[in-house]
């Protein structure tokens, strides 16, 4: 009986997830595109969850993936490199324009390079440590992004790049509107449902990540990297492939965030994209799939939909409150909120802190 009532569950939240966007386009594009941001911000935050919730490897700077994916495919699909470069031009003379079955394992692969590369020097670090360590690799990467229009043009600096590709796989371009069956489907609810498989793959990658042999691992470091060693964990390797396997799903969520805009610069991959990456895995439940998924949707979709409550707000107070501000204060009383009340997320692992429950009811 449980298993069925799980079954028709998970169907019910299967349909209203792909009948969302189309009842969302009635209101407007802008809360399609809205579901659009949610869905990559789901994506970077499971990605994140295999470092810190899965691992125990505390990361700020987890959005330096996210831009090189970014970048990796501005520069493959925006005529940038043919513009700046004459030999580029001479070998391309219609642009590069990546096709989507090979944007996705690029990304990946270069992200989780760069994964691994943050890894190596950092294994001996731990806590706050590490926290510093990978919150500078991630400013320096923003740094060099925003630097490197000299001494030759490879990311246009501070200015950014434009005129990036939309997405196109079977004859079908995710930047054009489609009319399927005499119903107008928009760009935005295009690039939603190729959003969803990507976190439906993503979450079916974790979960079996989870259950594996590599997932206890994983968290035995986690609970304490002393004992795993001492049984036999190669600590140095499962290290290096948490920083790797979570770094693949930040630059497979830059490169479909760049093709979604169409324009990317420095400005996007700050240091309070990466806090909110944080704060959206331990809002949501350290190492938990389901809440790191709702973290993960609360804090995108939230700061958008105060927009609404904020201006009434500022009306009620003359124009003497900026609605911006209102709007991230907003946001802050609701996370002091759910942390006083659920310490352990809103949807934390079933298994998680029952040791420290257990020694409370004895004591």
């Amino acid at each position: 009986m449980k298993s069925s009532t799980r079954l028709i569950a998970i169907l019910l939240a299967a349909l209203g997830l792909l009948v969302l966007p189309l009842i969302l386009q009635g209101f407007g594009n802008a809360w399609v595109r809205i579901a659009d941001m949610a869905l990559l911000f789901v994506l970077l935050a499971l990605g994140l969850n295999i470092v810190v919730g899965y691992a125990g490897l505390l990361d700020l700077g987890f959005v330096a993936f996210f831009a090189i994916g970014a970048y990796m495919f501005g520069l493959m699909a925006s005529p940038h490199l043919s513009d700046t470069f004459p030999l580029f031009a001479a070998l391309f003379p219609n642009g590069l324009h990546t096709p989507l079955w090979l944007v996705i394992p690029l990304a990946a692969l270069l992200a989780g390079g760069f994964g691994i590369l943050l890894g190596a020097p950092t294994l001996r670090l731990r806590g706050d440590y590490l926290a510093i360590v990978t919150l500078g690799f991630g400013e320096i990467i923003r740094v060099f992004l925003n630097n490197l229009d000299q001494p030759f043009n490879l990311t246009n600096g501070p200015k950014g790049i434009g005129q990036i590709d939309s997405i196109k796989f079977f004859g079908f371009d995710l930047g054009k509107k489609l009319n399927l069956f005499g119903f107008d489907l928009s760009s935005v609810t295009l690039y939603y449902y190729l959003f969803l498989v990507l976190v439906v793959v993503s979450v079916v990658v974790c979960h079996r990540l989870e259950l594996s042999r590599i997932g206890r691992a994983w968290m035995a470091i986690r609970e304490d990297e002393i004992a795993a060693k001492a049984m036999g964990i190669n600590t140095r390797n499962m290290k290096l492939l948490a920083f790797g396997m979570g770094a693949t799903f930040g630059g497979v969520s830059g490169a479909m965030f760049a093709a979604f805009q169409g324009f990317i610069s420095p400005e996007s991959f700050s240091l309070m994209e990466s806090v909110m990456i944080v704060a959206m895995v331990v809002l949501g439940g350290l190492g938990h799939l389901p809440g790191v998924i709702l973290g993960a949707v609360l804090l995108a979709a939230l700061p958008e939909v105060l927009r609404y409550v904020a201006s009434p707000l500022q009306a009620m107070t003359g124009g003497r409150l900026d609605a911006a501000i209102l709007r991230q204060l907003l946001i802050a009383l609701a996370m002091i909120g759910v942390m006083l009340l659920r310490p352990r997320g809103l949807w934390p692992a079933p298994e998680h802190g029952k040791s420290l429950q257990g020694k409370g009811e004895h004591a």
